[in-house]
C-alpha cells in the first residue's frame, strides 16, 4: 500500500468520526473489533443508498416482492443450505473455523442451537412458497431483502470493509433453467447501472470471473464487481448463478402453468443472485466522493456526493447568530420553507461563515444558503455551490425551484 493510499484511508476514517458519519463500536470501553456505529450523517447516507436500491430494484418493477425475514431461524435451514458443514475459513495454523455465530434459544438443557444468519439469502428461499401462495407470481420473478448478517470473522479489518456485523441488499431472481444466461447478463447490466446512478467511481470498478475452485459451493457461475480500495482491489458486490441448489435442498417447487406441452408442470426454478453489501457500498461511495482542492491558498476537503445521496441537501445560516432579525428571517422564511419541501435540510449557525462552509463541504452538502442584511431589504439570499464555491443571489420565493432544478 502506498503512503498516499495509507493517508487516504486515515483521512476517510477521521472525517467519518469528526463529522458524525461512523464511530468505532463500543469506543468508550476500548472498542470491539469488526463493529461500527452509524452516526447521524452516516445513517442518512446509508439510508439514501438503500432507498435508491429499493426504488430501482423493487418499487419501480412489477416482478419483485419485498421481504424482511427473521435473523434467527431454525437450525435445520443452515444444515440444508450447507452452511453448518461448509461455511468455514482457515485459521493461521490451517484448521477450518465455521464463521457462523452460534447461539441458543430457550433455557437450560431444553435450549436449542441456532445461529445469527451469515447471509440474508436463506430467509428469502424459505419464504419462496409463502410468496407464491400470497401473490401467485409468474416466472421470472424476484424476492428482495435488505437486512443484517453476521460472520465471526477471524480478522476483521479495513474499516467498514470487513466486519462481523454488516448489512446486505440482495435479490433472489427465479427463472426457468433454460433462461439463466439471459437473466445473468440482464442483472449484470442492472447492477452496473445502479452503481453509476449513485455516484460510484466507475473507473475503479472491475469485473472478475470467479474460477471453479474459488466459487461458493452453491454457484455455477459468479462475477465479482471489485473496487480499487486504497488497500487493494477487493470485492464490492457479487452476481451469482445459484442454479436450483437452494430450492432443491429445501424441497421447494413451482407449478408452471405455461409449459410448452400445456397444463401445470412442477419445476424447480433456477436462481440469479445480485448481492450488494451496504457497508462496502458506503465506503466505496465515500472514497469515490472524497475530493481535495485549494481555496484561498488552503487545502479544502469536500465530499462530491450526488444530491440524491448527500446526507444534507442544503444548509441554512443567518450571517450572524447574535442578530435576532437575521435569525428569525432565516428560521421562519427560509429554513422552515425548505425543511418542509426537502426534509434533509440543516440549520448551521456555529462559527463564522467560512467555517460553516468547510463543515458542510465535508458533510457533502451541495448548497449553503446565507441570510444577510441585504435579505431583509430585497428578500434574496446567497446560495453557494459546494463543488465550484460560486455564489449567487436568489430570491427566497425561487429557492425551492432553484434547488429542484439542480438535484
Amino acid at each position: 500500500m502506498s503512503q498516499l493510499d495509507d493517508n487516504l484511508m486515515e483521512k476517510i476514517v477521521s472525517l467519518c468520526k469528526r463529522r458524525g458519519f461512523v464511530f468505532q463500536g463500543s469506543e468508550i470501553y476500548g472498542g470491539l473489533a469488526g463493529t461500527y456505529d452509524w452516526g447521524h450523517f452516516g445513517l442518512a447516507l446509508k439510508n439514501n443508498l438503500k432507498q435508491s436500491w429499493w426504488k430501482k430494484f423493487v418499487d419501480n418493477r412489477r416482478d419483485m416482492y419485498g421481504l424482511d425475514a427473521a435473523i434467527l431461524m431454525n437450525a435445520k435451514i443452515w444444515e440444508a443450505s450447507g452452511h453448518v458443514a461448509g461455511f468455514s475459513d482457515p485459521t493461521e495454523d490451517g484448521k477450518q473455523f465455521n464463521v457462523m455465530f452460534k447461539t441458543s434459544i430457550g433455557a437450560g438443557e431444553e435450549a436449542a442451537i441456532s445461529y445469527l444468519r451469515p447471509e440474508t439469502a436463506q430467509g428469502i428461499f424459505v419464504n419462496f412458497k409463502n410468496t407464491i401462495d400470497a401473490f401467485h407470481p409468474k416466472l421470472p420473478f424476484g424476492i428482495a431483502q435488505i437486512g443484517k448478517a453476521f460472520r465471526n470473522e477471524i480478522a476483521p479489518r479495513d474499516f467498514l470493509f470487513r466486519q462481523r456485523e454488516f448489512e446486505q441488499m440482495e435479490v433472489e431472481y427465479f427463472v426457468k433453467s433454460t433462461d439463466w444466461e439471459k437473466y445473468f447478463e440482464y442483472w449484470r447490466d442492472e447492477m452496473l447501472s445502479w452503481m453509476e446512478e449513485v455516484g460510484l467511481n466507475m473507473g475503479k470498478i472491475h469485473e472478475t470471473e470467479i474460477s471453479d475452485q474459488d466459487r461458493a459451493h452453491y454457484s455455477k457461475r459468479t462475477i465479482d464487481f471489485e473496487f480499487d480500495f486504497p488497500f487493494g482491489k477487493k470485492e464490492l458486490f457479487g452476481l451469482a448463478y445459484r442454479t436450483d441448489f437452494d430450492l432443491k435442498n429445501h424441497k421447494l417447487e413451482y407449478i408452471d402453468e405455461d409449459p410448452p406441452a400445456g397444463g401445470g408442470e412442477k419445476i424447480v426454478p433456477h436462481v440469479i443472485e445480485p448481492s450488494l453489501g451496504v457497508d462496502r457500498a458506503v465506503l466505496a461511495l465515500l472514497l469515490s466522493a472524497y475530493t481535495e482542492d485549494e481555496k484561498n491558498g488552503e487545502v479544502r476537503t469536500f465530499l462530491k456526493l450526488k444530491p440524491g445521496m448527500a446526507p444534507v441537501i442544503c444548509a441554512v445560516s443567518p450571517l450572524l447568530k447574535n442578530k435576532p432579525q437575521l435569525v428569525e428571517y432565516a428560521n421562519a422564511k427560509v429554513f422552515a420553507l425548505l425543511k418542509e419541501e426537502f426534509g434533509r435540510v440543516a440549520w448551521d449557525d456555529n462559527g463564522n461563515i467560512g467555517k460553516r462552509y468547510r463543515r458542510q463541504d465535508e458533510i457533502g452538502t451541495p448548497f449553503c444558503i446565507v441570510v444577510d442584511f441585504d435579505t431583509l431589504e430585497d428578500d434574496t439570499v446567497t446560495v453557494r455551490d459546494r463543488d465550484s464555491g460560486a455564489q449567487e443571489r436568489v430570491k427566497v420565493t425561487d429557492l425551492k425551484k432553484y434547488i429542484k432544478e439542480r438535484i
